[in-house]
């Protein structure tokens, strides 16, 4: 799954590393995170995940159903073509027509159901997170941390050596050990599996 970075509100993260010193022990080092990857992997992210498919469990297997149906009457309608009436084949068309209309709106209406849900769960893990950003990126006197998951990154290429996003990680997960997020009722958790693709009715932007 993947979470778009707009929904963390952090495009990039810049944070101050060091109380104030002299100049020539001014901080110097940069660090890279993937902060959408570092959400999902802590346990808060797990357990939000897991909630959150079974919450929209049941709405996903109906849309993908209705979407194998509507896939086999368009079989039918194709194959009986050449038997059918013009009538019956307009019908039949219109009928299909209307079903994936039903759909595409249900459809839409699920995947903003579920990024609001998303949302959630960013703000409750991603505040906490940044915290732990904050106090790690101090202690080891970095002077910049710079979220790469956005496709808008403005990094290019970093060496592995400075990315830290496993280390917030498990940071992250000593400090809430008991999984606040899962715990919060508002943080409902991310992200069931999509419904079957279909063409959007409105032109689409994340991802």
């Amino acid at each position: 799954m993947r979470i778009e970075a707009k929904y963390l509100g952090l495009a990039a993260l810049a944070l101050l590393a060091a109380p104030a010193v002299q100049a020539q022990q001014a901080p110097t080092k940069v660090a890279i995170i993937n902060i959408q990857s570092a959400i999902l992997a802590t346990k808060d992210g797990g357990t939000a995940r897991e909630a959150l498919r079974v919450k929209f469990e049941t709405r996903s297997k109906d849309l993908e159903g209705r979407m194998a149906d509507i896939n086999r009457k368009r079989e039918t309608l194709q194959k009986a073509a050449n038997t059918l009436s013009a009538e019956a084949r307009d019908k039949q068309t219109r009928e299909i027509e209307d079903m994936q209309k039903k759909y595409q709106w249900d459809a839409e209406d699920f995947q903003s159901d579920v990024q609001q849900e998303e949302q959630k769960l960013v703000g409750d893990i991603g505040n906490r997170m940044i915290s732990i950003i904050d106090e790690y990126a101090k202690g080891q006197n970095f002077a910049l941390v710079l979220d790469v998951s956005s496709q808008q990154s403005p990094v290019l290429w970093a060496a592995s050596g400075i990315e830290i996003t496993r280390d917030i990680v498990e940071l992250y997960d000593k400090k809430n050990p008991v999984g606040a997020a899962a715990a919060t009722p508002a943080a409902k958790p991310a992200t069931p599996a999509a419904p079957p693709a279909a063409a959007p009715r409105k032109p689409a932007g994340v991802k």
